[in-house]
């Protein structure tokens, strides 16, 4: 096993060396040559300078609604933050929270339940609302097609502000006192800040609260702690990583080992907190699912209130509720998915499927997303899981895209048989008439036939093919410089031929270790050591018994993963992610 080991003195003179292309690892070179990137590009993307980042206050609507809530503020009103129950909404609401607590200002959280209101903003809402003597209400991560709840607030006499970033897919905009979404109908198409998620959205009133405050001569704390929330929302809802992102989550990222809030502290250990950056797919696939979990099965509330803890034992309380939760999720979505994809795999009767449509009654809503996106995985084509509603009259689902498809216009073009939808390119959700999904399942795969097949699947791709002797501690060292990893700047998958299987050991009889040698006598190398999780019995893969007896026979692999660092006890090693091992006569 190779051993790796990194001080904070290292990282700082390879991301310097980093910047020119001549010093970085040959690896990185050609990814860099494979991208198609020139020094001007490779020198944007490592930039940590904040000085660098568009304006993210030239967003319409900001200034107006900062100088509502300042006088909010010197009111005495009570404000009111609304979010959605998903990581972004959440660390949206605890963003906010944590700035007007800089102020000395306490605001009413609010977060709706995803089986009894539902995603958006709704008359219930504001009612809610009124019942704690808000006048003042923000939405983050929601409320840009919610029109009928914002005229409901003006009737009552609120003033509705709403942040968000999804579509602008209604004919009007909401009548609301102010809207700050980078992707609001007026806003300039080639605008830099489009691929900011909601959390980036809140970050940014706060920077022209903070500024206007300063204007006025009034102290204002720094907001850079508040990084970390824009960190964790940006990348656990797939926000593009452009370098304005990369920059807001690298700073981000970098706090938290050191982190002042509990509340965050309690998603890492005492070895993972000595790590000078946190690796992204921490959020993505630990922090993320926990804070989803309980929206996912109940009400989010104590997801919020663990990111807003200022306790650190009240904190590991509400962690516990999060683990509790996420393992029963785990259980309801292994069930959900293994029903889902028999029914979809009994619809493959030789014809093409380019869109997996399924629905069962008493699927848990809570899960239907991660399905669907499971479903995409397995199949390569994008896919939309249903199941019943609060409301029976109502059947909901949750759709994602494969590949470049965009999933969002396809929905807007079935707009008439649904009673709602909204989301984006990637994901969308969406509501309708249990009799509609006939003639939904038609017109969907309509359209889809008429697209090419290479923009509707996710295809089986790799970014570079690498020889074994070129897997090493200084390469894992610079690849953790092209964090954070997510949407727009995926970890790099490798491919490499003239592979041996030497060993291989069944975890849970679905997860496999692998030990792989090189064939190359020429440059020797020691083993590399591998994983992949929930292997076996996975879609169109070799079971790792059927792999090695044909290697038996004569046939080399060759093997796609990516690359990771496994530590343990104090010690780190490479350690292979293998997506993919294939018989090379095949």
């Amino acid at each position: 096993m190779l051993f790796l080991g990194m001080t904070n003195t290292q990282i700082n003179t390879t991301q310097s060396n980093a910047q020119n292309l001549n010093k970085v690892h040959p690896v990185i070179q050609r990814l860099f040559a494979q991208r198609d990137w020139t020094n001007k590009q490779v020198e944007e993307f490592f930039s940590w300078d904040l000085k660098k980042l568009p304006s993210l206050t030239s967003m319409l609507g900001t200034n107006e609604t900062a100088r509502r809530i300042i006088k909010a503020i010197d009111a005495n009103e009570v404000i009111g933050i609304y979010g959605d129950y998903d990581v972004d909404g959440t660390t949206s609401c605890a963003l906010f929270y944590h700035f007007f607590q800089l102020l000395n200002v306490t605001v009413e959280l609010i977060q709706p339940s995803r089986f009894i209101e539902g995603y958006g903003l709704h008359a219930s809402s504001i009612d809610l609302s009124i019942s704690k003597g808000i006048s003042l209400l923000i939405t983050v991560d929601c409320g840009i097609t919610n029109n009928e709840a914002a005229d409901y607030a003006k009737e009552k006499g609120i003033d509705l502000i709403i942040t968000d970033h999804h579509k602008d897919a209604r004919e009007e905009m909401p009548a609301a006192f102010s809207i700050v979404n980078p992707n609001r109908r007026d806003e300039p198409e080639d605008s830099p800040l489009k691929p900011l998620a909601g959390v980036g959205v809140a970050f940014a009133v706060c920077w022209e609260v903070k500024s206007l405050l300063e204007e006025q001569g009034r102290s204002c704390p720094t907001l850079y702690p508040l990084l970390q929330f824009v960190a964790i929302g940006t990348i656990c809802d797939l926000a593009k990583l452009t370098p304005m992102n990369l920059k807001l989550v690298r700073h981000g990222l970098r706090q938290i080992p050191k982190t002042q809030y509990p509340g965050i502290k309690a998603f890492f250990s005492a070895e993972e907190r000595k790590q000078a950056l946190v690796p992204s797919e921490k959020l993505s696939f630990n922090i993320g699912p926990l804070i989803n979990s309980k929206g996912r099965l109940d009400h989010p509330e104590k997801a919020l209130n663990l990111l807003i803890s200022k306790d650190s034992t009240e904190a590991y309380e509400f962690y516990s509720h999060l683990e509790i939760s996420n393992k029963e999720r785990k259980f309801i979505q292994a069930e959900v998915f293994k029903s889902a994809k028999e029914q979809f795999m009994k619809s493959l009767n030789g014809s093409e499927q380019p869109i997996a449509i399924v629905y069962q009654e008493d699927w848990h809503e809570g899960v239907i997303g991660i399905v669907a996106s499971k479903l995409v995985e397995s199949f390569k084509v994008p896919a939309v899981v249903f199941t019943d509603s609060e409301d029976k009259k109502l059947i909901k689902a949750s759709a994602r895209s494969a590949g470049d498809l965009n999933i969002f216009e396809l929905l807007n073009n079935c707009s008439d048989l649904c009673a709602k939808f909204g989301g984006h390119k990637a994901a969308a959700g969406l509501s309708m008439p249990r009799e509609n999904l006939e003639e939904f399942k038609r017109r969907m795969n309509e359209q889809l036939l008429e697209i090419p097949i290479i923009e509707r699947t996710k295809t089986e791709s790799y970014d570079l093919e690498i020889h074994p002797h070129e897997v090493t501690p200084q390469l894992l060292k610079e690849l953790e410089l092209l964090e954070p990893y997510g949407m727009g700047n995926e970890k790099p998958i490798f491919k490499m031929k003239g592979i041996r299987l030497a060993s291989f050991d069944l975890l849970k009889d679905i997860h496999v270790r692998w030990t792989f040698t090189s064939l190359d006598k020429t440059r020797p190398c020691p083993p590399l050591k591998g994983i992949s999780f929930n292997y076996v019995g996975s879609f169109g893969k070799y079971h790792p018994r059927e792999i090695f007896e044909k290697q038996n026979h004569g046939s080399s692999l060759t093997i796609y993963f990516t690359l990771g660092i496994n530590r343990f006890n104090g010690n780190e090693y490479i350690q292979l992610m293998i997506n993919r091992v294939e018989p090379d006569d095949l």
